[in-house]
């Protein structure tokens, strides 16, 4: 008996162990991140303009589908029901992205394997908490909350295209990102969220699981939990983003009324004395909320549709258009530059014929003998034709290949004009000097195709006279395209032709002229802030240098835009205004397109007298300057003029 229980207690001792030992060598450790609250976007007075909000969300357990003979299909299926929701999206939800039958991003998994499966967000929280009445029917089922994107739209404020969105990272986000990025962290893909993804994404929590070889938890190693994101405060004005995006929605509809397309439309808001941007609207828009849950394949692909005006394309920044008149700030002190005398009095007949074409003045009116305020006052094209085509010829005409010695191409660069002015909003568009290398560079890039369609022609254009002009484009282009003829110098010094600049390029150039000749970078964001208001880091302004333009110069040009309101082209959009009291300075501005209706710009600032804002409204075949950009404005400096 003694030797018995000798041999039986060995027994135990050797073989027990070494099955408890092989359990445990079968297991093995995998890291589950949890997401970090992402921090706030703000308006200037803290009003919350993207936040987060609970959401209710049914999971399932991935060993529960593991261990369904159908893999959970049926438990799904139930669970659909219950909710009122699509079984097979339910399904799709459970499917590991990339596998070959899973449905697209973001209707498939991507998560973590050792964790609760998300199969709805956003449900009824009655209907999701009615589902955990029946465990034996729904087994593995849960119902929790996690925070989403959420936007409050004070005063009706989208702001879309500056807050941006969140998306699904990528493989490659997630490689590359130290383990800062998971599958299931939601990033920045437009707007601010893109631009300041790091500061509001926070750090993530880890916790170190153990998992048997199904890969079913079995218990917890460690946990660190999350470190919340930082809030980012911006310049943004609750009332004044709110004036700007019911102006520029406004002026479309007006506009249409009057039988233009509109197509699209813009507005900013910037402080000309250190490029704080008040307020960015562009037009058509979109709802940032519908990226919450996930979106479909076909909603994205409506939000890009060109039928459907593009709504994600932000036209503030991201798109260049001609300027037309509004450039005119730049060109004179240019004019100046070649020999005009600022005190002078100069002819604006009708018409002008350079290089054998006639250029015409709007409406072929003729004004006679003009100041140089009066000039800027009545927007007369004819004396800039003969400024820029003076300045060609003096420059050796179609012999002259450098741009040195151009006034006209080197203040219009000097007022930052051809790059990106480096605002914390991402996409955006570098615009267009043209002059006589860039044509050279465009040619030899163009030539190939200019070529084939001299030959070709355009047969699919339906409009004769535009594809006979057309036509004739492509064969000059294919045989000397090159060349920096006095067509392409006049219509430059209109804002015409190749020019192109975005709303807020114009507006960088209007503080310019505020704040006598000095330039500073646009910028969102003010400063970032932790949960309690704390401040963590300012975003300084940036001064970009100032252009070079005399004082008796800008005096001349400030004289005239404040005329432009009061006796000039934007006279009958601010008919009744105070001018003595908040006096302005604006131009307008009708950009001409060959078959298209004209694009409607206003650029303004004010008070004239002590500069405080910067106003610039575009709309894209929206008609005259003064018809449709300039009363969009006027609403925005009710507003403005409001508050001081």
């Amino acid at each position: 008996m003694l030797m018995g229980t000798l041999v039986g207690r060995l027994g135990q001792v050797q073989l027990a162990p070494g099955e408890q030992a092989s359990a445990l060598a079968a297991e093995e450790t995998r890291e589950v991140t949890t997401p970090a609250l992402r921090g706030r976007l703000l308006a200037a007075d803290g009003t919350p303009l993207a936040t987060n909000a609970p959401s209710t969300v049914v999971t399932v357990e991935p060993e529960v589908l593991l261990e369904s003979a159908d893999g959970g299909r049926g438990l799904v299926e139930k669970v659909a029901r219950g909710l009122g929701l699509s079984g097979e999206q339910l399904w799709g939800r459970t499917l590991v992205c990339g596998g070959p039958e899973a449905p697209p991003v973001p209707l498939c998994f991507s998560g973590s394997p050792y964790e609760p499966v998300p199969l709805a967000y956003g449900v009824d929280p009655e209907r999701a908490l009615a589902l955990l009445e029946r465990p034996e029917e729904l087994p593995g089922i849960g119902v929790g909350t996690v925070p989403v994107r959420d936007y409050p739209a004070p005063d009706g404020v989208v702001a879309a295209h500056v807050l941006g969105y969140l998306g699904a990272p990528t493989q490659e986000e997630v490689d590359g990102s130290e383990g800062l990025v998971t599958a299931q962290t939601r990033v920045g893909r437009a707007g601010l969220e893109e631009v300041y993804d790091e500061v509001l994404r926070g750090s993530p929590g880890r916790r170190v699981v153990n998992v048997d070889p199904r890969g079913v938890v079995t218990g917890q190693v460690s946990q660190a939990d999350p470190v919340p994101g930082a809030d980012v405060r911006t310049h943004l004005d609750v009332q004044v983003q709110a004036a700007a995006e019911k102006a520029v929605a406004g002026a479309v509809q007006d506009a249409r009324r009057r039988g233009s397309p509109a197509r699209s439309a813009a507005a900013v808001v910037l402080r000309p004395d250190s490029g704080a941007v008040v307020a960015a609207a562009s037009w058509p828009t979109f709802d940032p909320a519908m990226w919450t849950s996930g979106i479909s394949q076909e909603e994205y692909a409506a939000l890009l549709d060109p039928e459907g005006g593009r709504p994600l394309v932000d036209r503030v920044v991201a798109q260049t258009f001609p300027p037309a008149s509004t450039y005119k700030v730049v060109s004179l002190p240019a004019a100046v530059q070649t020999g005009v005398d600022p005190g002078g009095r100069y002819a604006c007949p009708a018409s002008v014929s350079i290089g054998g074409q006639t250029f015409r003045n709007y409406e072929s009116q003729a004004h006679g003998l003009l100041t140089l305020p009066e000039i800027v006052e009545v927007s007369c094209d004819t004396s800039f034709y003969r400024w820029a085509y003076d300045q060609w010829r003096s420059l050796g005409g179609l012999a002259q290949e450098s741009d040195a010695g151009d006034r006209f191409v080197a203040v219009a660069r000097g007022f930052g004009l051809g790059r990106a002015t480096g605002v914390d909003l991402p996409g955006e568009a570098p615009g267009r000097v043209p002059s006589r290398e860039w044509k050279r560079d465009y040619w030899e890039a163009t030539r190939e195709e200019s070529c084939r369609r001299a030959e070709d022609g355009y047969p699919e254009v339906k409009d004769r006279e535009h594809r006979e002009f057309l036509e004739q484009l492509a064969r000059e282009s294919c045989e000397d395209g090159w060349q920096w003829r006095p067509g392409d110098a006049v219509n430059a010094s209109i804002g015409q032709g190749d020019v192109a600049v975005t709303p807020l390029q114009l507006a960088v150039v209007y503080a310019a002229v505020a704040q006598d000749g000095r330039l500073w970078q646009p910028h969102v964001a003010a400063d970032v802030q932790d949960r309690d208001g704390a401040l963590l880091e300012r975003v300084e302004p940036v001064p970009l240098g100032r252009v070079s333009i005399a004082p008796e110069v800008l005096d001349v040009l400030r004289e005239g835009l404040e005329g432009v309101n009061v006796r000039g082209t934007a006279a009958s959009a601010f008919r009744g205004w105070p001018h003595t009291v908040y006096p302005l300075a604006g131009k307008t501005g009708s950009a001409e397109v060959l078959g298209q209706d004209a694009t409607s710009w206003y650029a303004s600032y004010g008070p004239a007298d002590h500069p405080e804002y910067v106003v610039v409204v575009m709309v894209e075949e929206g008609g005259l300057g003064g018809d449709t950009a300039a009363p969009a404005a006027r609403d925005i400096w009710e507003v403005l003029r409001a508050r001081s």
